[in-house]
């Protein structure tokens, strides 16, 4: 095993890659298997992709991408056979949008010939969505744009319990960041933000496992406190 994996539910997995910690998610089903963000490289993809068919006894045959940020879908590439789900503004980012991707990653660091190889390989997404549930056999997922927030299509995955002993779980991408303070830029919608974490509880509920876009899994009351966080910011 390439990466560290937390188990969150039956079936359902996450893992921290080691550049800039984003948030990798695994849902297993009977029939399909759902990756959630992908990292920026295609060295990245590979482990993690090695790691899906370990863990889980399959490969990776569905990839969900919450945002249009370089370390959540240059990865990607390396997913040439998955059929690919993301908002619209995804779809922009790896087509029309590719240069100000790549900009935007060198100046994270990322190396430029690893990126370009990435790059190299990226296509549009097969779906655009906005809302849609889907069924990977004896596990569904919902895909949602709860509202503008970090970005203004910031997309999450929620799966529900098939069990009387488990509780949902949230792929939250980047409207709730754990291992830093929520990363607001000119893309934000600060006034908004709140909102769609309001929404966000709504879809997990009290007993949820929130797994934020950056760090370590959190629970309801951590959501309230950062959008607590966010409004105070927006008043202030």
């Amino acid at each position: 095993m390439h990466l560290h994996w937390e188990t969150l539910a039956e079936g359902v997995h996450r893992c921290r890659l080691p550049f800039l910690d984003v948030t990798v998610g695994v849902v297993r089903g009977d029939r399909r298997t759902l990756l959630i963000d992908c990292g920026t490289t295609l060295s990245e993809a590979a482990r993690i992709a090695d790691d899906v068919v370990e863990l889980t006894g399959a490969a990776v045959t569905d990839l969900v991408m919450t945002h249009h940020h370089f370390d959540h879908i240059l990865g990607s590439a390396g997913f040439g056979t998955a059929v690919l789900y993301s908002p619209a503004a995804v779809a922009r980012a790896l087509t029309t949008g590719i240069d100000a991707v790549r900009a935007h990653a060198l100046q994270y660091g990322t190396d430029p010939e690893r990126l370009d190889r990435a790059i190299a390989g990226v296509r549009a997404p097969d779906h655009v969505v906005t809302v849609a549930n889907l069924d990977l056999g004896g596990r569904s997922v919902h895909l949602e744009l709860p509202g503008p927030g970090h970005t203004d299509h910031d997309l999450v995955v929620v799966v529900p319990p098939i069990g009387a002993d488990e509780t949902p779980v949230v792929f939250c991408g980047d409207l709730v960041e754990e291992s830093a303070e929520p990363a607001i830029n000119a893309e934000s919608d600060l006034s908004a933000w709140p909102l769609a974490l309001d929404r966000l509880l709504e879809l997990g509920g009290d007993d949820a496992r929130y797994v934020p876009g950056h760090g370590a899994v959190v629970d309801a009351g951590f959501v309230r406190a950062q959008r607590d966080w966010l409004a105070a910011r927006r008043e202030s």
